[in-house]
C-alpha cells in the first residue's frame, strides 16, 4: 500500500521526518526514501528495505540532511521521492496509491513526444508519471488537480517546493492524509500514529481531493474537499496501525467492535480466545470481553528480524516468514478448544500451516472468526491482494472448485448467508482443516466502522463502486 510523511518547521525538521517516516514502516514493502529542502537545495536518499528496517538503512544518511521541510515515503514498488526540474521550478514528489490507467496515460505522453527516465521494475515509475502530469499545467495546484482528474484508481501525494509543502489526498479519499500541528511546525502523514511521540497534535483529516499548502507559520487550503468519499475499509480491519485513526474513527476501537459483534453472533463452546498477531489481537479482545471468556496468546510473534508476512514479494518467502515469526505455546494449546480471531483470510496458505501446528501441539478444536467477509475481488484501487491471478484468493479458489470456473455467480457468493456463500466458506474451512469457520457479515463490519457504506470502499468483498 505505502505511506507518506512530510513536515515543515521553523527549525531543522530532519529528525521529525526520519522518525515520522519510520512510523509508517508497517505500510510498505520494498523501498524507503526521504528528500529534504534546505538553503543548498534538495538532498535525497532512497534505499531497499525488503530485508532491513527503515531506521537502519537511513541512519548513516542523516548527517548530510539539513533543512526545514522534507518528505518521506514507504513504497510498495517504485523508488521515491523523485526530484524533478521543470518550468514550475525544482520540486520533490512522493505518491501512494495505484494508477489503473498507467498504460493509457503513458501512451498519451509518448504521442506528445514526452519521455520517462526512471524505471520501476519492468515499467514506468508511477511517481514520475504523476510528476509529468503536474508539469503540464501552469501552477502546482492546477497540475495536482489535473493529475487527480486524469488518474483512475487512487493517488495521494506530497510535493516539496520553493513555495512550501503541498499535500493532496486522492479524489475519492481511498487513502488517508492527516494534518498534525505543533509549535513552530506542521506535519502531514498517512497515519496518525506518527504524530504523538513527535509532539504533533491532530489538526484535521484532509478530505477527498483536498489540496493544502504548508509552511512553518501556517497552512492554507488550495482546493476544497469533494463531497464524495470511498475510503478503504481494510485500513481499519487490517492495514492501519492500532494507534491510528481515520475520519476521527480509531483503528483499535473498530477492531474491538468487530470482535464484539462476532461474539454476539456466535454460540460455539471454547476454552479461550486468541488473536493471530498483530492485527487479529484487537478483534480477539473484543470477542473475549463480550463473551466473558479468557483471552490467551496461543501464538506469540517474534518481531526482531521477521517483517510482516505480506511484505516479501515471493509467495515462498511470504510463507516462510509467516511460519517463522509465529511461535506456538504448547502448554496453552494442548487439549484446548481455541477460537482465533483474524483480520482476514487472503490466500489461506499461511493460515493452513498455522492450524496444522495447533493440532500437532494437541489442540482439540480450532475455530476461526475473520473480522471481515470473504475476499473475492482483487483490489483495484490500492496495492493490496494484487496477485496476477484471482485464484490466489481463497474465496476464488473455492468458487473455481464448486462452479468449475472462478468467475461464476460472484454476486451470490458475496452475499452473506446465501447458499452459495455458505458452500464457499465450507470449502475454505475444509481446506484449512478448521473445526469451524464463520466470517464477519458485511453489515456488521460496516456498523463496526460506523461510516455509511457509500463512504466506504468495499470492492474486495462485493465489487461495489459508487462513483
Amino acid at each position: 500500500m505505502g505511506g507518506v510523511f512530510g513536515c515543515v518547521s521553523a527549525e531543522d525538521c530532519v529528525n521529525d521526518l526520519f522518525y515520522g517516516t519510520d512510523y509508517l514502516s508497517h505500510l510498505g514493502t520494498r523501498r524507503g526514501g526521504m528528500a529534504v529542502k534546505g538553503v543548498d537545495g534538495f538532498e535525497r536518499s532512497i534505499h531497499n528495505i525488503e530485508n532491513a528496517y527503515f531506521r537502519n538503512k537511513f541512519e548513516d544518511d542523516l548527517p548530510r540532511f539539513k533543512g526545514n521541510q522534507g518528505i518521506g515515503v514507504i513504497s510498495d514498488t517504485d523508488s521515491q521521492p523523485m526530484v524533478i526540474s521543470s518550468h514550475l521550478g525544482q520540486f520533490a514528489i512522493a505518491t501512494v496509491g495505484k494508477i489503473k490507467n498507467m498504460e493509457s496515460l503513458a501512451k498519451k505522453a509518448f504521442v506528445s513526444r514526452q519521455h520517462f527516465s526512471e524505471l520501476s521494475g519492468p515499467g514506468i515509475n508511477p511517481t514520475e508519471l504523476v510528476a509529468m502530469l503536474i508539469c503540464k499545467e501552469a501552477t502546482f495546484v492546477d497540475g495536482i488537480q489535473s493529475a487527480q482528474e486524469s488518474i483512475e484508481g487512487s493517488c495521494s501525494m506530497l510535493l516539496l517546493t520553493e513555495e512550501g509543502l503541498y499535500a493532496a489526498r486522492d479524489k475519492l479519499g481511498r487513502t488517508p492524509l492527516l494534518l498534525g500541528k505543533k509549535e513552530g511546525g506542521f506535519a502531514v502523514s498517512s497515519e496518525a500514529c506518527a504524530f504523538p511521540n513527535l509532539g504533533f497534535d491532530m489538526e484535521k483529516d484532509l478530505g477527498p481531493g483536498e489540496i493544502i499548502r504548508l509552511r512553518s507559520d501556517g497552512y492554507e487550503q488550495k482546493k476544497p474537499a469533494g463531497d464524495k468519499m470511498q475510503i478503504c475499509t481494510f485500513l481499519w480491519i487490517y492495514y492501519g496501525y492500532p494507534a491510528s485513526s481515520y475520519e476521527g474513527i480509531s483503528v483499535e476501537e473498530v477492531r474491538y467492535r468487530c470482535g464484539r459483534v462476532l461474539a454476539l453472533n456466535d454460540s460455539v463452546s471454547i476454552d479461550f480466545v486468541s488473536g493471530i498477531p498483530d492485527s487479529g489481537i484487537g478483534h480477539a479482545l473484543g470477542y473475549a470481553n463480550e463473551k466473558g471468556i479468557p483471552y490467551q496468546r496461543a501464538f506469540v510473534k517474534y518481531t526482531p528480524t521477521w517483517p510482516r508476512s505480506f511484505m516479501p514479494q515471493s509467495q515462498q518467502v511470504r510463507d516462510l516468514v509467516a511460519r517463522m515469526k509465529l511461535i506456538p505455546i504448547r502448554s496453552l494449546i494442548d487439549g484446548k478448544r481455541i477460537l482465533f480471531c483474524e483480520d482476514s483470510i487472503v490466500r489461506g496458505t499461511q493460515l493452513k500451516e498455522n492450524v496444522q501446528i495447533l493440532f500437532d501441539y494437541g489442540a482439540r478444536e480450532v475455530h476461526m472468526r475473520p473480522a471481515c467477509p470473504t475476499l473475492i475481488y482483487p483490489c483495484e484501487f490500492l496495492n493490496f491482494s494484487t496477485s496476477r491471478s484471482t485464484l490466489d484468493l481463497a474465496g476464488r479458489k473455492a468458487i473455481q472448485e464448486i462452479e468449475g470456473r472462478e468467475d461464476q455467480n460472484l454476486d451470490l457468493y458475496a452475499e452473506s448467508g446465501s447458499e452459495k456463500n455458505l458452500m464457499m466458506i465450507e470449502n475454505i474451512r475444509k481446506k484449512l482443516r478448521l473445526t469451524s469457520l464463520v466470517y464477519q457479515r458485511m453489515d456488521d463490519m460496516i456498523e463496526a466502522v460506523s461510516l455509511p457504506k457509500e463512504k466506504l470502499c468495499t470492492h474486495c468483498w462485493d465489487s461495489s463502486s459508487y462513483f
